[in-house]
């Protein structure tokens, strides 16, 4: 079913919605979860969650890609439970891109207006846009979707070693665009 059928029955409160948004996007949004949560009841109460988001969510939202609003949903529900669930310990799923990244974004936004939050999203999506569409995936996919050097590795082709190499410059590059665009985070 289309999306823009899909949403058509969130705004008329059809249960349907639920059943046709898990047949067409369960298994991205199963996988997104499962990046972040090692355990299965931990993701499918996420995906749960998910659904019931979503139905809460639309109306009044109107999604223009419903695949990547479920996908949010599920990452944003599964990063909290993960944080939950490892308030005083490391786990090295999420916990590994999340580091990788923290050369670049240190996550010490303080008395930040959303205005400036407005400006370092416009900023961060311009550097995604930068990018060859092989570079964004996979910045994409290890820091959005959390997959690790070995998924990825499996995914393109390419070895390990190459993986990391690539993640490593992309990292580089979207610090110096950060700086360049004078942005500290």
């Amino acid at each position: 079913m289309e999306d823009e059928k899909i949403i058509e029955l969130y705004w008329q409160r059809s249960e349907a919605a639920i059943q046709e948004s898990q047949a067409k996007y369960g298994g991205l949004c199963r996988s997104v979860a499962a990046n972040i949560l090692a355990d299965r009841q931990d993701c499918e109460e996420c995906l749960n969650d998910t659904w019931l988001g979503a139905w809460n969510a639309i109306p009044p939202a109107k999604p223009g890609r419903l695949g990547a609003f479920l996908a949010k949903i599920t990452r944003n529900l599964a990063l909290k439970k993960f944080g939950y669930l490892n308030a005083d310990k490391r786990r090295s799923f999420a916990a590994d891109s999340i580091e990788e990244l923290s050369d670049c974004v240190s996550g010490n936004i303080s008395a930040e207006t959303e205005a400036e939050r407005l400006r370092i999203e416009q900023v961060i999506n311009a550097f995604l846009g930068s990018l060859t569409q092989e570079k964004r995936r996979l910045f994409v996919w290890r820091y959005w979707y959390f997959y690790s050097v070995e998924d990825i590795s499996r995914r393109t082709g390419y070895s390990k070693s190459k993986v990391k190499s690539m993640l490593f410059r992309l990292r580089r590059e979207l610090k110096n665009y950060l700086e360049k665009e004078e942005v500290e985070i």
